[in-house]
């Protein structure tokens, strides 16, 4: 079957450091305000449960993917440094 649809997403889980719920939710509000600028996003957001984060995340192609790893991988980098493991 041929289909024309190139969107693609992506669904990471991470595990938040004890005692470091608060600041987890800092950086993913950072985040969502980054990601709104990127023109290949459909779709971004966070959801928690306990102490692990799910981000549901959708963008229009591969590009836009990329786009969204270049736009916030520092951001990524200190997440996962200071607060959470993927």
């Amino acid at each position: 079957m041929s289909t024309s649809d190139s969107a693609v997403s992506i669904h990471p889980y991470f595990k938040v450091a004890e005692g470091k719920l608060e600041e987890a939710h800092a950086f993913c509000e950072k985040f969502v305000a980054a990601t709104t600028t990127e023109p290949g996003c459909l779709h971004y957001g966070f959801s928690f449960l306990g102490n692990e984060a799910h981000c549901r995340e959708s963008y229009a192609n591969a590009e836009g993917l990329l786009a969204h790893l270049d736009n916030v991988g520092a951001l990524l980098g200190e997440f996962l440094e200071t607060c959470a493991t993927l």
